[in-house]
């Protein structure tokens, strides 16, 4: 099924909220509970400085997206929604429409590196901590072409 985006609003945030949840549950399974919980608390600060979009497969929400520049800061789907080729379709999207080029990913999340990495990236550098400090890894990933140039 094509997927469609809609620009995220303010009152969008819960559903938003929602699906980050869900999904981490399934994908950050290294994180403490209460990483987890600190995590969901800054969240929405963030989510006015991206842009945002929800994807919709006909009327339901599968997942939702932020990007600033040309980084993609978010992108997490429905568990439910998994496994349908949405995460290919939405990245291949910000690729193409938002020119997309630059992402970071948890190390320790294994199936996100796999997938950034099969769609072109590789890795540039890597951090020891997060953006916070915390002890949880990350790379920083870059599309293969932009860094060749291309």
């Amino acid at each position: 099924m094509i997927l469609i985006n809609k620009r995220a609003e303010k009152q969008d945030y819960q559903t938003i909220l929602a699906i980050w949840e869900k999904s981490v549950i399934v994908t950050h399974d290294f994180l403490t509970a209460e990483d987890r919980q600190f995590y969901k608390e800054q969240i929405p600060l963030f989510l006015d400085n991206v842009e945002l979009f929800l994807w919709f497969a006909g009327e339901q929400v599968v997942g939702f997206s932020g990007t600033s520049e040309r980084e993609l800061d978010m992108l997490f789907l429905d568990p439910v929604a998994t496994g349908n080729g949405y995460g290919s379709q939405i990245l291949g999207w910000l690729i193409e429409n938002k020119q997309i080029n630059l992402v970071d990913v948890n190390e320790q999340n294994e199936n996100a590196t796999i997938f950034y990495l099969k769609h072109g990236f590789v890795v540039s550098s890597r951090s020891d901590a997060d953006g916070f400090g915390k002890p949880y890894p990350i790379l920083h990933l870059q599309l293969k072409e932009s860094v060749n140039g291309v």
